[in-house]
């Protein structure tokens, strides 16, 4: 790990700014991802700016009868509080199929939002990678490709977005508050927060330099059963080759996300209209334009199948 200088801002605006003037700091929090990036030196970070002592760790309702989930609430927390568990299920049981307990009791919401790929070729310093080093090339074109994309990507990176959180934040509509420098606040929908890799798939966000995450906003519940469900090599402690976020209706109307099959939360809200019509024809419309590979074409009729288990979850 190389050397880097560190401090502890006392206000959001503080801390924004001093990331803004230095193109070589970034935030740290639970340092969950981050720590294991400097240790393979695919992150260098110059300067650390530590958040912990801004006072976002708080779970709060909004006049709109949602929630607000300051950034430095921990997933073991958000994922244990009653209003979530009762009103959010789905979020709930996506934070609980990921990661470790421990990992859990350190990893933030803004954190988690930000986790980078976990690409085997990004991590992998001495294979090209276009997210890793710009122009340098996608070793996963014409390498082993099974957990990566099918849709989304682009010729330069076909990299997943790792999360399971963020998922179940896509089919809540959840909005992300920011701060940037000059102490102006943001609202970001999480349908417009990650971006896809395009010509520039090192930029994973739409966020600018320096602007720092301070909450996560839910509207009010949707009703429902709430489903996650994931589907992964081991149970547990590993990334979802497929996951599917569901709020479904007895009436067999709902709202669906997919997780494992893109660089962002995957939703096509357009395609919730044919839930009654079963899962093909929902996931025929949500993966129009898809473009597998020889080794993650499986993902379609897997994104299908567990999708169907989710209908049949709810019927039940």
């Amino acid at each position: 790990m190389r050397s880097f200088t560190y401090e502890r801002p006392s206000t959001p605006a503080e801390a924004a700014a001093s990331v803004a003037r230095n193109p070589e700091a970034k935030f740290i929090a639970g340092g969950t991802n981050l720590l294991d990036l400097m240790k393979l030196q695919i992150e260098t970070p110059s300067h650390l700016v530590d958040v912990n002592g801004l006072s976002l760790d708080r779970i709060e309702p909004t006049p709109e009868g949602g929630l607000r989930i300051g950034a430095l609430v921990r997933n073991t927390d958000l994922a244990a509080d009653p209003r979530v568990r009762t009103d959010y299920g789905v979020l709930s049981r996506a934070l609980l199929a990921g990661a470790s307990g421990q990992l859990r009791n350190k990893a933030t919401t803004a954190g988690n939002l930000l986790q980078r790929t976990r690409c085997p070729y990004f991590y992998d310093t001495a294979q090209p990678c276009n997210k890793r080093q710009p122009g340098s090339g996608c070793s996963a074109l014409d390498g082993v490709s099974r957990q990566l994309a099918v849709i989304g990507a682009s010729e330069a990176c076909i990299a997943t977005h790792p999360g399971d959180m963020a998922v179940a934040m896509r089919v809540l509509d959840a909005t992300v508050e920011t701060v940037d420098a000059k102490g102006t606040e943001r609202k970001i929908p999480v349908a417009e927060f990650h971006r896809l890799p395009g010509d520039r798939p090192e930029v994973d966000t739409h966020l600018k330099p320096g602007e720092l995450i301070t909450a996560v906003t839910l509207p009010a519940p949707k009703a429902g059963t709430h489903i996650y469900r994931k589907v992964r090599d081991r149970a547990s402690y590993a990334y979802a080759l497929v996951s599917v976020a569901a709020i479904l209706a007895k009436d067999g109307t709902g709202h669906v996300a997919f997780g494992g099959v893109a660089p962002r939360p995957w939703r096509v809200e357009a395609a919730e209209a044919d839930l009654r019509k079963g899962a093909k024809a929902v996931t025929d419309r949500v993966f129009a334009g898809a473009k597998p590979t020889e080794h993650n074409a499986y993902k379609l009729k897997l994104a299908e199948r567990t999708l169907t288990a989710a209908l049949n979850q709810a019927r039940a």
